[in-house]
């Protein structure tokens, strides 16, 4: 393993790690906030990767460290998943809430200002056909 590769390996972790306790908090806000890092990270971690293939096998020591690091990186990425389906399935809930809430009116139809539109007003309709 390159120390190129050790380096983007490192941050790509770092930045699972951060995105992960965002998530495992439930702040998805910060969560989100974070996705053009982990794309930089993983970017990065790739192009790497697809250099150190070109490089000379790694010492047993460096084999050994990267090891460590892979397991680091595949359990940061496992755990990014499953906190990532938890916080769609939380943000889901909340939106079916929200909509279950909101008043029904009419024919369901919104005027520009937002407001319910009176269902026994004709509405406007524009059509455009083209050849």
């Amino acid at each position: 393993m390159t120390p190129a590769l050790i380096d983007a390996a490192v941050a790509l972790a770092d930045t699972l790690a951060a995105e992960n306790a965002a998530l495992g908090g439930l702040d998805l806000a910060r969560a989100a906030s974070l996705l053009a890092a982990k794309e930089r990270a993983t970017e990065a971690f790739l192009a790497a990767q697809a250099a150190a293939g070109l490089a000379a096998p790694p010492s047993a020591a460096a084999a050994a460290a990267s090891g460590d690091l892979g397991r680091r990186l595949g359990a940061l990425a496992e755990e990014n998943r499953r906190l990532l389906e938890r916080a769609l399935a939380v943000q889901g809930r909340v939106v079916a809430t929200v909509a279950r809430a909101l008043p029904r009116g009419g024919d369901g139809f919104y005027r520009a200002n937002g407001g319910l539109a009176d269902p026994s007003r004709p509405v406007a309709i524009t059509l455009s056909a083209r050849a």
